[in-house]
């Protein structure tokens, strides 16, 4: 049977109560449909995880009980950063949905020159909230206890210019020999770049590979950008991550 795990933007501490507002409130009333009496396991993103009773619904709030702690999913072993060009709506969620669930520690989104039309100000903030709310529910539904990064977007050449990544770094790109079996497993880091819809343009490329980037392919085919980033991520997971 499935465990029903809700994320909740509180301290936790066994033998307490929570009352809960706002989107947690809504979504374990409204989508998950709970009950007083239901069993449930909490997380605040810190990476530790609570059995809980729920006690009381209420039409804006519902009241908790916290018990003891429980063993979460292990953390991933390999941390992975992906930076992501910003794509369109349905693919930037899918893109940031699927990266959660694969394990990566942080998405920086980043505007390409080949990105959607950049947002500014309160547009910007909502959609920002829109993926953090994705990548909540992702982390709900796959376990994890530990919200993966999600900084507000950049111009690309200003975050090159100001990354502290250390480790392999690595930039789809399609016209390359190099596949990830010919390189070195890493010792610990690793920053996978993906261009949007169109892939990055040749001067971002070449900026890319002078800033340490190795071009890397994934076989013949072109693929998506919101298939590109997902395959990948599956394949340093399965050479040198989790799935090894």
């Amino acid at each position: 049977m499935r465990t029903t795990r809700l994320y909740i933007p509180q301290p936790l501490k066994e033998g307490t109560t929570l009352t809960v507002s706002g989107q947690p409130a809504h979504h374990a009333r409204n989508v998950l449909r709970l009950r007083a009496g239901a069993g449930l396991r909490l997380f605040n993103g810190s990476g530790s995880e609570h059995a809980a009773t729920l006690l009381e619904t209420g039409r804006s709030a519902i009241t908790l009980a916290v018990e003891a702690p429980v063993e979460p999913v292990a953390p991933p072993s390999l941390r992975i950063t992906l930076a992501q060009g910003i794509a369109r709506n349905d693919r930037m969620d899918l893109i940031l949905q699927k990266a959660v669930e694969l394990g990566v520690a942080g998405i920086q989104p980043l505007w390409m020159q080949r990105s959607q039309k950049h947002l500014k100000g309160d547009r910007m903030e909502k959609r920002l909230q829109h993926w953090r709310g994705i990548v909540i529910s992702a982390c709900e539904q796959c376990g994890r206890a530990t919200l993966p990064e999600l900084p507000e977007p950049m111009n690309l050449a200003d975050w090159q210019d100001n990354t502290t990544d250390t480790g392999l770094r690595l930039m789809l790109q399609p016209e390359s020999r190099r596949t990830l079996r010919e390189l070195d497993t890493p010792e610990n880091d690793v920053t996978l770049l993906v261009g949007p819809e169109g892939g990055l343009t040749p001067e971002e490329r070449t900026d890319a590979l002078r800033t340490g980037f190795t071009g890397i392919c994934l076989g013949q085919r072109i693929l998506r950008t919101e298939t590109a980033g997902i395959a990948a991520l599956a394949g340093i997971q399965t050479l040198w991550g989790d799935f090894s």
